[in-house]
């Protein structure tokens, strides 16, 4: 099944989640992965725009039920696939040698929010969806490297009232607080200015990966060195 696709146009790749929810499994860090992989090969693209098909949500994060079956199965090893998996997209959003915009076009809770804050810009449609961090309310805290790269997305004081809260914010309120550049009017809005947006960005990959290399040495380190305390005795959860 096809969770993750992608076209190019005029030298974007548009990146699109396409399984409805969008939800987090396996299924969906090895086909990002792959997607990745496919984009970096094509040398004619210069930016990528993420976004998802659906035309209620963005990403609804973990796939909790896929996560506790595993657990009930005591698949330890494809939930820890499924960690490292994540954190591989997570440092390749971060190192992509070329812009990486998302276009979030509906719902963006937990994952699914912490993986628009990998990208280096985000655009969000105001007429439908909120963007939120839940796990405060599920018990289940961020990695080390996760609250490292969504404080480059999150300004301090907003991140620390999300972070505790698990407040849902609307497009104009993450404009406001700088999340996002643009709270747009719709889908249609979204994309073309995503896609605009994209397309002011024709500069060499090497500079531009040197660049969020250095940018970004210290979050890298914390999601290579850190992360795995966590991720190898799945310690991923907390009790109520």
């Amino acid at each position: 099944m096809e969770v993750v696709k992608w076209t190019g146009k005029e030298g974007v790749a548009v990146i699109e989640m396409c399984n409805k929810a969008n939800k987090h499994n396996l299924e969906f860090a090895e086909q990002m992965n792959q997607c990745l992989d496919q984009v970096l090969d094509d040398r004619d693209l210069f930016s990528i725009v993420l976004t998802s098909s659906d035309e209620k949500n963005f990403s609804q994060g973990i796939d909790v039920e896929w996560l506790g079956q595993k657990f009930a199965e005591k698949d330890f090893a494809a939930i820890k696939s499924f960690m490292y998996g994540m954190n591989n997209i997570f440092k390749r959003l971060l190192l992509m040698p070329m812009p990486v915009i998302a276009a979030i076009n509906g719902h963006a809770f937990g994952n699914g929010a912490i993986l628009s804050c990998a990208c280096d810009f985000r655009f969000m449609k105001k007429d439908r969806g909120f963007f939120c961090f839940p796990e405060v309310d599920v018990n289940i805290p961020f990695l080390p490297g996760m609250i490292s790269f969504v404080r480059k997305a999150v300004p301090e004081p907003l991140f620390n009232e999300m972070i505790l809260s698990g407040k849902r914010m609307t497009a104009p309120q993450l404009e406001q607080g700088g999340v996002i550049l643009k709270a747009c009017e719709n889908r249609e809005a979204l994309m073309a200015d995503a896609l605009e947006y994209a397309g002011t960005y024709k500069k060499p990959r090497p500079i531009f990966g040197e660049l969020k290399k250095r940018m970004h040495k210290e979050i890298i380190r914390v999601i290579v060195e850190e992360d795995p305390e966590f991720i190898e005795p799945l310690n991923l959860m907390t009790g109520h």
